[in-house]
């Protein structure tokens, strides 16, 4: 039995930035933002063609349609129209795992910009005015990605541990979590 009986909220929403469903409309710019090396190398499944970027979409319909994931593009409006600018996503949103974990990335065009701590509190609120029997929420992120764990941070998400490192991880990992 999947958490969350309550009337679903709107989707997340942020000033400057946009959260809504994938479509299959973004396949182009699903694969250019995986072109760039830093985010291959943070995700565990890269998406590098046309036919994987399909798969990708396919999935976090699928997953949302199980209730147990929830996958967000992040977009942002610029004077030509809007552009893709990130991800973030909702995972294991089940009754047997004690906090559901909140997942992001930025495509490397809009780093540095704030995209990710927008996007990760907007979902964060999301999620617990969603599922208002989930009381935390986790980000998990690698020791080494110093950017998560700013990002955790700025989002309110407080260090509570080492993780030790499990396949596809090859290094230790830090918990953050947020309460509600």
């Amino acid at each position: 039995m999947l958490i969350g009986s309550s009337p679903a909220p709107g989707p997340p929403s942020t000033p400057d930035v946009t959260l809504r469903r994938w479509c299959a409309d973004d396949l182009d710019d699903l694969v250019d933002a995986y072109r760039d090396p830093v985010l291959r190398h943070w995700t565990s499944h890269p998406v590098t063609n046309a036919a994987e970027a399909r798969r990708w979409l396919k999935g976090t319909q699928r997953d949302r349609a199980d209730g147990r994931r929830y996958t967000f593009a992040v977009v942002e409006e610029q004077a030509d129209g809007a552009r893709l600018v990130g991800n973030v996503v909702l995972k294991g949103v089940t009754p047997q795992r004690p906090a559901p974990e909140v997942g992001y990335w930025t495509a490397s065009w809009a780093r540095g910009r704030g995209v990710a701590p927008r996007a990760v509190t907007a979902l964060s609120r999301w999620a617990f005015d969603r599922f208002p029997e989930v009381t935390r929420l986790d980000l998990l992120h690698q020791v080494d990605n110093v950017a998560s764990c700013r990002v955790a941070q700025k989002c309110g998400f407080v260090f509570q541990e080492v993780l030790p490192a499990r396949p596809p991880f090859p290094l230790d990992g830090h918990r953050h979590a947020l309460h509600a």
